[in-house]
């Protein structure tokens, strides 16, 4: 099958849920449910907005928030400006999509980069951001490797679109037997990779996106994490301490030690990387308190898995 036929059947089978909101020359794609106070929901690398509505969106269905829940630039249905890899750019992005959508300042709730981008937001725009919700996030300049190879190599601008039409042929199988590594030590929901969509992730252009991302995180996070003393509003963050996608000692717990004043840090014993799944109705609950105004101390968390 070709990279268009692949990417044409994905698409019809995978349509846009939401409504377009226009930032830049391009449109940013946004799934908006329920009515109450705002909550923003920002899914990480190789995902898209269909990620938060397998657990998350379902256990907050009926409550009174309203979900924001966007394609983040160059990832499913969102169009993506230059330098749409930049932190700044993106949570420049969600800012546009909050001055459009939302009346008073968001609960932002980030996946993994969705984590870093959600920080980038609250730094860059505080007067949007009520509270941060960060699960399994990235947030450091993690040192040498973590970048695959496949990512590395469809960065390339020449050699990065030639290699990414192979992506329709490989990369849906691979994806599917990697769940057991992105879930451990939980399990992975019952038919995950088709609930949410993932083969959108092996479109070219997508692809080819998704490893731009990846390939400049870390220069992005080396001059982020100096600002994390300027964080002014509460942030919790729930670590899955058998994530093996990414180290919470390197993420997790540096974010706590740079904003200990406003971070709160909730380990989970029985989770990897994938958290907002396994725990959802605890962070369900937090992110309604959250919203509601509430005050969420440390001390709320000390049973966090039961």
């Amino acid at each position: 099958m070709s990279s268009k036929n692949f990417s044409e059947r994905v698409e019809q089978t995978y349509p846009p849920l939401g409504e377009f909101v226009s930032y830049k020359d391009v449109a940013l794609h946004v799934i908006d449910r329920g009515d109450g106070s705002p909550v923003m929901m920002i899914h990480g690398a190789s995902a898209n907005a269909r990620e938060y509505l397998l657990t998350l969106e379902p256990e907050l269905s009926g409550e009174t928030v309203r979900l924001l829940i966007p394609d983040r630039p160059g990832h499913g249905y969102s169009g993506r400006p230059d330098e749409g890899f930049e932190l700044g750019v993106q949570a420049e992005a969600m800012a546009t999509i909050l001055k459009a959508k939302a009346e008073e300042p968001v609960v932002i709730v980030g996946h993994s980069f969705g984590g870093a981008v959600a920080l980038r937001l609250a730094l860059d725009h505080p007067e949007l951001v009520k509270s941060v919700v960060l699960l399994a996030p990235v947030t450091h300049d993690w040192g040498d490797g973590g970048v695959a190879w496949y990512n590395r190599i469809a960065a390339f601008p020449l050699v990065g679109n030639v290699f990414s039409q192979f992506a329709p042929s490989v990369g849906p199988d691979i994806a599917r037997t990697s769940l057991d590594r992105l879930f451990s030590p939980a399990p992975a929901p019952e038919n995950y990779a088709d609930r949410m969509g993932v083969d959108l992730l092996f479109r070219p252009p997508t692809f080819r996106r998704n490893a731009a991302d990846v390939v400049n995180l870390k220069q992005q996070l080396a001059k982020q994490q100096k600002r994390y003393g300027e964080i002014s509003v509460p942030v919790i963050v729930f670590s899955g301490a058998g994530d093996t996608v990414l180290k919470p000692k390197l993420h997790s717990a540096k974010l706590r030690r740079d904003a200990p004043e406003h971070v709160i840090l909730v380990k989970l014993a029985d989770e990897g990387h994938m958290p907002q799944h396994g725990k959802a109705g605890l962070i369900s609950r937090t992110i309604l308190r959250l919203a509601k105004g509430e005050s969420v101390q440390e001390a709320d968390f000390e049973t966090p898995n039961g």
